[in-house]
């Protein structure tokens, strides 16, 4: 009998596929939604109303939306959502790896529409943490549950917040990391807020407030610790044939990573080297740049610790020298290094998943559209790369997008 290949074709499945060129992606419209105190609207409603709002933004027509990316909300994410908000997508994204799930629907709805699986990629989120908490319709979370692994750590309190203060711990043992150049991170964030209206904190910030402010797990204070917002945000991607319809220039995406990592922290190889440390290096390999070339960053800031590390990871300076580097004010609109721009979610907003607004500031950033928020480059440009590091669970996973203007 004949061998599988030794005969000639047998049906359509047979034949090779065409092969097509891959198109360019470009961020074609963004928008947040209310943020902040927003004690009325669902996180339906939160969602609906950033969809709206990016949409307009784009300038393009609903009708090109053939692909859609959602997590958090819903029994089945994102069917439930895309039904709320009238949306018949012929290509999803529901992953949820915390608070990098942003990051990496982003690189998974670049390479659809680069391959031609989809057109335009809505992506959408929205929570009422906040909100839900004052109302008592929830209470905080203090672990991701008992269940599979996690019951190995769950009874015996290791909550969210102690797995990355031991993770900030190791670092000072390791390489001398000082609580008040944690405490700097904070400082410069809440300095960046302070042009930002949507921020809620505004207030200047001092390192002795940072470090005399209620202990949450040691060595990390309050101010240490993200605040707890309301809010909602919204990014569409879309193909390059789309571009010339939009609205504003293109921001395109220029390459992207994702990694992970670990549930339990008995499986985590080293405290003080984050996922991102893969998923960086993977996105500049894929976009031909080095952390040399990046105007801005938008770094996920759970905690200032998170801040410092995965700048370390990132390659933005060398392993343990990021205590040295955060001290120096680089972070801050007018340093070295912006980080944060908005103020992050140290001050600025965290309700919940937080990467998606990574994205969004990242491309106000490139565009021009910041405000008196706005990173002035050497001789008053505006920024030409940016970069969103989204960051999930305790250190378990990690997405990097590199974004681009020409």
């Amino acid at each position: 009998m004949p061998g599988p290949t030794s005969g000639p074709a047998c049906g359509p499945l047979s034949r090779a596929p065409e092969s097509r060129p891959r198109r360019r992606v470009a961020v074609v419209g963004v928008a947040l939604s209310d943020c902040g105190r927003v004690d009325g609207p669902t996180p339906y409603a939160l969602h609906a109303q950033a969809a709206r709002r990016a949409l307009a933004d784009s300038g393009l027509d609903r009708s090109v939306i053939d692909g859609f990316a959602s997590a958090g909300l819903g029994t089945l994410a994102p069917v439930e959502v895309a039904e709320y908000l009238g949306l018949r997508p012929a290509w999803v994204d529901s992953t949820s790896v915390g608070g990098s799930t942003w990051e990496v629907m982003a690189a998974h709805a670049a390479d659809a529409i680069a391959a031609g699986h989809a057109n335009a990629v809505l992506l959408v989120y929205g929570s009422t943490a906040r909100a839900d908490i004052k109302a008592r319709r929830r209470t905080s979370n203090l672990s991701f549950g008992a269940r599979g692994p996690l019951q190995f750590e769950a009874p015996y309190g290791h909550t969210l917040v102690s797995k990355y203060a031991m993770a900030a711990r190791r670092h000072m043992h390791e390489y001398g990391t000082t609580l008040e150049q944690l405490a700097s991170v904070a400082v410069q964030a809440r300095a960046n807020a302070a042009t930002n209206p949507d921020a809620m904190f505004r207030a200047p910030l001092t390192v002795d407030e940072v470090l005399a402010s209620e202990m949450i797990a040691d060595p990390f204070t309050k101010l240490h610790c993200c605040i707890r917002s309301d809010g909602g945000c919204a990014v569409l991607l879309a193909a390059e044939d789309y571009v010339p319809d939009a609205a504003k220039a293109p921001v395109w995406v220029l390459g992207s990573g994702t990694s992970v990592s670990h549930t339990t922290m008995s499986e985590w190889e080293d405290f003080t080297v984050s996922p991102a440390a893969v998923s960086g290096r993977l996105a500049f390999e894929r976009a031909g740049l080095t952390p040399a070339d990046v105007d801005v960053a938008e770094i996920y800031d759970a905690f200032t610790y998170m801040t410092l590390v995965t700048l370390e990871d990132l390659g933005f300076c060398a392993k343990g020298e990021g205590g040295a580097y955060v001290e120096k004010g680089r972070l801050l609109r007018e340093g070295e290094l912006p980080v944060n721009t908005d103020g992050g979610g140290l001050s600025a907003c965290h309700p919940g998943m937080r990467g998606l607004f990574l994205l969004v500031e990242a491309v106000r950033q490139l565009r021009g559209e910041a405000g008196p928020g706005q990173v002035l480059k050497p001789g008053g440009h505006h920024p030409r790369v940016a970069l969103a590091s989204g960051t999930g669970g305790w250190f378990c996973s990690s997405g990097t997008v590199l974004l681009g203007r020409e």
